[in-house]
Order: C-alpha cells, then structure tokens, then sequence
C-alpha cells in the first residue's frame, strides 16, 4: 500500500509544476505584492468583478476592453485600494462606439458594451504620471463612489465618449485635474453629488473637442488651483481648438482659493473653431455658450465668473462674495443675461483674516444683445465702479440695486442704443467713508435711454 501511494505521489509532483501559473496570479492585497497581472486576468475572465477589502498594487494598467468583453463592471463594498504604481491609468475602459446618442447610430456591439460601471473603490497614485481612470468610446459609463486622490488626472475621458454618469465621487488633491474632458467628443454627461477638491490642474477641465449636453450639479467644487502654478479654474470651459456648449451649471458650492493668481471658480473661454464657418462666412472661430449658471455659492478666488467671447450664457440667483480683482468679468461677448444674483460683501466673512482686501465688482466690457437686470450689488471696494459697463451695444441694466460702494456706483462709457433705467444707487455709509465721485457716470454714449437722476445719498 505504501507503494502505492509513494508512485501515485511521484505521477502527481510531475503532473503539478511546484509554482502554479494560476497561484502566481492570485490576488494578494497587501499593498506590497504586484497585483497587475492578477487583475487583469479576473477583468479578461469575463469581465465581473468584485473586489474584497485590500490594498492592491498595480505597476501596469489594467485594461477592459469592451469589444472583447462585452458588458462589464469593477466594483467593491469600499474597502478596496487599488494603488497605481506605475504611469498611465490605473484603469483603462474602452470601446467601440463612434456613434451619436441616438438609436439610429448604434451597431448590435453597442448594446453588447453598454454601460460599463466602476465603483465603490479608492485609486491612489504612487507614481508621478499615474492616473485614476481613463476611457474612450464608451456608451454609458458609469462611475459612482470613487475615491480617486494622489494621482495626475482622476477621471480623464479622451476620444470620444456618450452618455457618461458620474456620481457620489471624491476627487480629492491630484496633481493635475478633477474630471479631464482632453479634447473628447462628448454628449451627454451628468456629473453630481460629487467632491471635487485640491486638485492642483483645476476641477473640471474641458478644452478642445466636440462637448455638449453637460451637467452638473449639487457638487462641492472647491480649492482647484495651483498657488505656485499656472491659473485654474474650479470649472474651466475652454473651447480652443474646439467647441464647449449646452451645459448648466446647478446647486454647487464653488470656492477657493483667491492666493492663487488668476483663479477662476468659473472660466468659459468660448473662442472655438469651426472649419464649416470658414466656407459660410469667411471665418472659422465661434463664440461657444448655451451655459446656464443658476442657484450657486461662489467665493474666495480672483475672479469668481469669467466669461470670454462667448454667446449665450444665463447667470441666475447666484451667490457672489470675495471676489478678490472682480465678481463677475464678461468680455467679448454676446447674448448674456446676468439677473437676479446677489453680489455682496458679508461681514461674517471677515473672520478669514482678508481684512477687505476683495474687491468685487462687476465688468461688462465689449458686450452686444445683453442684460443686466434685478441684480443687488453691495459693498465694491477700490474699484473705479461697482458696476462698469465699457463699449457695451444694445445692453439693457435695469432695476438693479448699486450699494455702498466706492467710486461710481454705475460707469457707462461708450454705451450705445441701450436702456439704462430703475437702478437704485445709493451710498448710505457714513460720510467720511463714501466716494466723491458721482454715482453715475455717463460718457461718449450715443442713441441710449438713461435715467437723468440717481436716487443718491451723496
């Protein structure tokens, strides 16, 4: 009997390699072990998989390759790390779809890649070009419960991308940008409930590309600049090169921070390129907009909306302060509606030590087809005017309240064939502190409609 099993134990030590291939691509989990190729043997396996609590270590991207797999997911409950180790993504989503959103533009593949989902994971970076994750021809991308934090870009989509939900995320103190729209064909995009913070690059970055149908909402988007770098933005929508439009802005915190020169909460750079107007009229760069911005919290950064060569963009029932060069700066710009926002200077805000150094204030300047209507603005330190209107054309500034400022309350200069009328311009603070410069400040304007006589405490 002994034999036996001695002979059966020799057949089984031949048949059964002393290292398994298939042990030495077991998960490990311990934040020390390459867990790269195990990984992605679980992803190709059939592409489902669900991670427990660990700590895995990656030093090559883990690819889902959707026209291979089909629908699929990486998920966990939130106990599990995934730590990029080497550059690029620690994930890398792709597929196939070079359609519309529309039915009509889908192939049979399509339905077969549909949403592709990751969630409930932290992705660290550990290498100086790690990213969190990328993807490209994907139709409804899901992404939801991420901690993405440590790495160049968290979410970066390239190419081109449909009907992408991102949701419940933390993207949190990366080195280069929140949510990177890199020159991507994109439609249709949900972004909310999200915290965008501390990420160095800027919060959510779009430029170039072919973007529409954008939206966010409910989300904290706070502190994404650079001190020592280039000027960010929380939210930059840059269309060089390109064309950014369709996008509503809704419900966010968006704040810091101003010790960064040229921070922007919101930047929209609507210069793009069209080479079909080229053939049409003889020019090819547009100014891209349809922007809705209503019922946000803006604060603390050097300009807190930015808007340049743009058309088409509402701002409604916002909250400004700290402003610290300007609250709202429009220039080159058409077709803008500015209503119903509140533009002020709260005292319990000295309490971060700025000792009044904000301005605030709000500059209209090269501005055509626009109004400025029901808006309260209050307490503009060291500008020349509260509100300064510059070679604007067909402008309607109505019903607004112009308060307690320095300098003229309302400055039009070169003003044309616009209506200008029921503006309440006071400055009602002590005497030793108000300006001597008239609250209305009229000149080189033709073909307008001005109120005569401000109500003033001058």
């Amino acid at each position: 009997m002994n034999a036996v099993l001695r002979l059966l134990t020799l057949v089984l030590l031949t048949l059964v390699p002393l290292t398994s291939p298939v042990s030495a691509q077991t998960l490990v989990g311990d934040g020390q072990a390459d867990d790269s190729a195990a990984l992605q043997k679980l992803v190709d396996a059939g592409g489902s998989v669900q991670l427990p609590k660990g700590r895995y270590r990656l030093t090559k991207t883990v690819t889902v390759d959707l026209a291979k797999l089909g629908a699929s997911s990486i998920s966990s409950d939130g106990t599990a790390t995934l730590i990029m180790a080497g550059p690029g993504p620690a994930l890398k989503v792709i597929g196939t779809h070079g359609g519309t959103a529309a039915p009509k533009s889908f192939k049979p593949e399509t339905w077969a890649q549909r949403t592709p989902v990751v969630q409930g994971l932290e992705i660290i970076g550990a290498h100086a070009e790690a990213d969190g994750i990328e993807a490209t021809g994907t139709m409804q991308l899901t992404l939801s419960r991420l901690t993405i934090r440590e790495a160049r870009h968290a979410i970066h989509l390239t190419v081109r991308n449909r009907n992408v939900v991102i949701s419940d995320c933390h993207l949190y103190r990366n080195r280069g940008v929140g949510l990177f729209l890199d020159n991507v064909n994109l439609h249709q995009t949900n972004i909310t409930g999200c915290h965008i913070s501390y990420n160095l690059g800027g919060g959510i970055v779009a430029v170039g590309g072919e973007v529409r149908n954008l939206h966010v909402g409910t989300c904290d988007i706070e502190a994404n600049h650079d001190e020592n770098g280039p000027p960010s933005a929380n939210i930059l929508l840059d269309s060089t090169g390109g064309s950014i439009a369709e996008v509503a802005v809704t419900g966010c915190t968006i704040q810091h921070t101003h010790k960064a020169p040229g921070s922007a909460n919101i930047r929209i750079l609507g210069a793009g390129k069209d080479p079909s107007l080229l053939r049409r009229e003889g020019r090819e760069h547009t100014r891209e907009g349809h922007v809705t911005i209503v019922g946000n919290v803006f604060s603390d950064v050097q300009v807190n909306l930015e808007i340049r060569q743009a058309r088409g963009v509402t701002v409604s029932a916002n909250t400004f302060w700290e402003g610290f060069t300007h609250d709202l700066l429009v220039e080159d710009s058409q077709n803008i509606v500015v209503t119903g926002n509140n533009f002020d200077r709260n005292p319990r805000y000295l309490v971060n030590g700025n000792g009044l150094a904000e301005k605030n204030g709000v500059v209209l300047r090269r501005v055509a087809d626009s109004s400025f209507s029901g808006n309260v603005v209050v307490g503009v330190h060291g500008q020349e005017a509260a509100v300064d209107v510059e070679d604007g054309t067909r402008l309607r500034i109505t019903d607004n309240s112009i308060l307690d400022s320095d300098g003229h309350a309302l400055r039009l200069t070169r003003l044309s064939r616009s209506l200008v009328t029921g503006n309440l311009l006071r400055d009602d603070r002590p005497a030793d502190k108000r300006s001597l410069a008239p609250l209305l400040s009229v000149r080189e304007g033709t073909e307008n409609r001005i109120d005569a006589e401000p109500t003033t405490a001058r």
